[in-house]
This record gives structure tokens, C-alpha cells and sequence, in this order.
């Protein structure tokens, strides 16, 4: 999948490198007109959020000044970038980078690390490749991935499912999991499919019009050695998801959703459907923003995130949490009890 997704953005960069870029003065305004055209050209989730990058333009650059000072202009530019309401854009200088925290922050956390390292884990776990892990009963293996920036290990993987290849299913907790390399998605997903899957598209901008777009390209998923993925074809997995699931975690879920024998508990996920593009503006401030739109099997937008499988949607109240009580991992507790 790598290699297909890395060919999409060297054809976008070589489309970006197809006409000649203006030039933009090193002052407030030049910098903030570089900002609008860049994100303007580039930005792929206009017409889906329904914005109106001009008039929003308009808009803040009324507010610019011609002798004010960075910290200024940074805060204008920074609120402008917040109105695209996406948490893989940022404007980072040398004393900030902007962030959009409403996509999580707004909503409940239904998650508490410490209440199931505790209560759930008794501080008595396995741990390799960022993945922690146990059989939580002698019938339901457990782990817990908390990001995509951790590099899974083939070998590791070996050993985790390995260890706990003896139960009757297997609960994936990717709660707080807040995304990080692509790679990682194969090499997790390989191991719970029979052969090779086109788990979702991926397209790129081929001009600044709001809606130019290229035609899909499949996103392919390689299954494993047999031997290394027998294991846990057929039986019951449960992946476990709250707001905070957001980009890799994000595009994880929506393959894995796909699958007979998964099923979604626990929140909506946060989203974050677009893979990065980043530029510079003339002062040095660089921005980076989502640039090619990421849809799931069914070529429909992951922007917004992924429902719970139905019936599975659980929410953990603070309080349940502080004294010890995690409805979600709770309900998939008896979920796979229950399951024949």
C-alpha cells in the first residue's frame, strides 16, 4: 500500500510543479496571501465541509495590518486555518505551531489508561512494538496499540498472537490511538484477511478547483504467510474506538470494519480521512494540511469518522472510569463470552 500511496504523491507533486507559482512579498500581507492560494490550490475537503475559502479569506485578511508583528499574523492565520475544522492542519513557526483541537476536545474521552492498566491489566502485561497485551480470561486475548507511530515488528506480531492464539476471540483496543505511519495498517491487517483486499481509495488534486480530483486509486492490503495468520480467521475480533482514533487509526478501523467476523465498539472515531501535504510561506512558516481525500471500501469519505458497528456504539461515564468501570472494554468483555 506504501508504494501506491507514495506514487500518488509524486504524480500530485509533479501536477503542483506544472505551472509557475507567484511570488508572495515577506510581509504580512504577502504571507498571508501565500497561505490563502496554497491551501486554496490544495486543500481537498471544501466542498465536503461546505467552506467557502474565498469569502473566509476576505474575511481575516481584513484583518491585517501592514506593520504588524509575527505573533499577530501568526494568530490570524492560525484562526483562519481553524475554520477548515481538521485536525491534520497546522502552521508552525519557530515559537508555535497552530492545532484544531475541537475534533476531539468536544467530546467525551470514554477512556482512562491508568483505569484499564489497573483494573483490566492488573500492571501485569506483555509489551512489544508499542503493543501491549494479555489474556484477559482464559478465553479472550487482549491489546492495546495506542499509535501508529510505533512500528509494528512482523516477529513481534508473531509472538503477541502467538501467545494468545488459544482464545475464543481477540479485542483490539486502539482508544487515544491519535494515528502515525500507513505501514503499520498492512501489517496488522494482513494478518486477519484471506487474501488481498482493496480496503479503500485514495485520490489527489490535479488542479485548484475545489472538486479536481483524479480517479480512485484502490488501496490494496496483502495478506499474510497462511501459516502466520490462521490464527484468529473466523473467530470474533472486536476493535475498540473512541473520538481520539483519528488518521492511521482512523483508515485501520474503516478496513477492519470490512471484515466478517470484526465488529466496531465503543465511539465514533474522530476522522481525519486525508493524507498531508505541507508548503512554505515566504517568512519560513511552514503549513500542512489534508490534501488527498482517503475513502473506504465503498469509495465513501472517512473525513468524518466511523460509526460503531451497529449495536456496539458504548460510552464510559468519568466517573465509571476514576472508580475502576470501563463500559466499552466491559461490553466486549461479555460480547465474546456470549458469542458462539
Amino acid at each position: 500500500m506504501f508504494y501506491k500511496i507514495l506514487s500518488v504523491l509524486m504524480l500530485a507533486a509533479v501536477m503542483a510543479g506544472c505551472h509557475e507559482a507567484p511570488e508572495y512579498k515577506d510581509d504580512p500581507y504577502g504571507n498571508f496571501d501565500a497561505l490563502a492560494a496554497i491551501v486554496g490550490e490544495r486543500y481537498c475537503f471544501f466542498e465536503e465541509k461546505g467552506i467557502d475559502w474565498e469569502k473566509l479569506c476576505r474575511q481575516y485578511r481584513a484583518e491585517i495590518k501592514p506593520d504588524m508583528n509575527q505573533l499577530e499574523l501568526f494568530d490570524i492565520c492560525s484562526r483562519l486555518l481553524d475554520e477548515l475544522q481538521d485536525g491534520h492542519v497546522n502552521l508552525s513557526s519557530r515559537f508555535n505551531t497552530s492545532y484544531y483541537r475541537k475534533w476531539w476536545s468536544d467530546y467525551p474521552q470514554d477512556f482512562n489508561l491508568r483505569t484499564l492498566q489497573q483494573y483490566y491489566l492488573d500492571f501485569d502485561y506483555m509489551q512489544t512494538s508499542g503493543i501491549s497485551y494479555k489474556m484477559l480470561t482464559d478465553e479472550i486475548g487482549y491489546m492495546y496499540y495506542p499509535s501508529f507511530s510505533s512500528g509494528i515488528s512482523s516477529t513481534s506480531l508473531d509472538y503477541i498472537l502467538a501467545i494468545l492464539h488459544e482464545s475464543k476471540g481477540l479485542i483490539i483496543d486502539i482508544r487515544n490511538n491519535g494515528g502515525g505511519l500507513l505501514t503499520n495498517i498492512d501489517t496488522l491487517v494482513g494478518r486477519f484477511i484471506e487474501e488481498n483486499t482493496a480496503g479503500g481509495y485514495i485520490r489527489h488534486k490535479t488542479g485548484p478547483a475545489p472538486n479536481a480530483f483524479s480517479d480512485p486509486y484502490p488501496i490494496e492490503y496483502e495478506a499474510a504467510d497462511p501459516v502466520k495468520r490462521v490464527k484468529y480467521l473466523g473467530k470474533p475480533i472486536l476493535v475498540l474506538t473512541n473520538r481520539s482514533c483519528y488518521s492511521a487509526a482512523n483508515n485501520f478501523v474503516a478496513v477492519m470494519k470490512t471484515l466478517p467476523n470484526v465488529r466496531i465498539v465503543g465511539a465514533r472515531t474522530g476522522g481525519g480521512g486525508g493524507l498531508p501535504f505541507s508548503s512554505e510561506l515566504p517568512n519560513g512558516w511552514s503549513v500542512r494540511f489534508s490534501s488527498c481525500p482517503i475513502s473506504d471500501r465503498d469509495d465513501r469519505s472517512t473525513e468524518a469518522g466511523i460509526n460503531p458497528s451497529p449495536g456496539c456504539e458504548v460510552h464510559c461515564k468519568d466517573a465509571d472510569l476514576a472508580a475502576g468501570h470501563d463500559a466499552i472494554l466491559d461490553f466486549a468483555i461479555t460480547l465474546l463470552q456470549t458469542a458462539e
